[in-house]
């Protein structure tokens, strides 16, 4: 009886062989017969899994922004109590990176969007990840506003989409920052914290105990 073969478990198998060969030689470095050696296996096979290595990319790069989002997800169902400012504090945190076991991940999503800058269908799935993480963002944002008010009687209240894409540039900011040792991953924490401290006052929100 043939063998049965789990293409999604193998594509993801794929995807992280790629991540490795991109954090050592960077996009353009990857060719699809050193991911089957990385992988452990057949050129074929890669290649009866992805019919370029733009489309193996492709899919590399949203195996990377997944696997952001779910542990944001994962991190936020961990403590389904805690204040929308408090889920904020956690998202930013787990977004920029800071964190020294997710030091490769973190160069390894810029080396993608580096390689972004030159090549449109790379930077198409790149936008798609970032749109998502500014709506969650943007969703934590109102309800801490729905939940605080504003600091002051009578004032606009922040706009949720603008907020969120200011925090979203800052924790990417941030993680190139620590890459580069511009910053130590504490330094970078510390810009953060104060960063979501003034949002907290702008909201009208208590503000929790340091999340970073």
């Amino acid at each position: 009886m043939p063998k049965q073969v789990d293409y999604e478990s193998r594509r993801r198998r794929i995807a992280e062989a790629v991540c490795l060969l991109v954090d050592e030689r960077g996009p353009e470095g990857v060719s699809m017969r050193d991911v089957a050696a990385r992988a452990q296996v057949s050129l074929g096979a890669v290649q009866r899994c992805f019919r370029s290595k733009g489309e193996m990319l492709l899919f590399a790069v949203d195996h990377v922004g997944e696997r952001i989002t779910e542990r944001v997800r994962t991190r936020l169902a961990a403590s389904p109590a805690q204040s929308a400012a408090t889920a904020l504090g956690h998202t930013a945190n787990e977004i920029a990176l800071l964190r020294e076991e997710h030091r490769a991940e973190a160069r390894i999503w810029l080396a993608f969007i580096a390689q972004a800058s030159v090549s449109e269908p790379l930077a198409g799935p790149l936008r798609t990840s970032y749109a998502a993480l500014q709506n969650l963002l943007a969703r934590l944002i109102t309800e801490a506003t729905d939940r605080g008010g504003s600091a002051d009687e009578g004032a606009t209240p922040p706009n949720p989409q603008h907020e969120a894409c200011t925090l979203l540039a800052l924790a990417d900011g941030l993680t190139t920052h620590v890459l580069i040792g511009h910053l130590t991953a504490e330094e970078a924490e510390e810009v953060l914290h104060t960063h979501l401290a003034g949002l907290w006052e702008r909201l009208g929100t208590t503000r929790p105990r340091k999340t970073v």
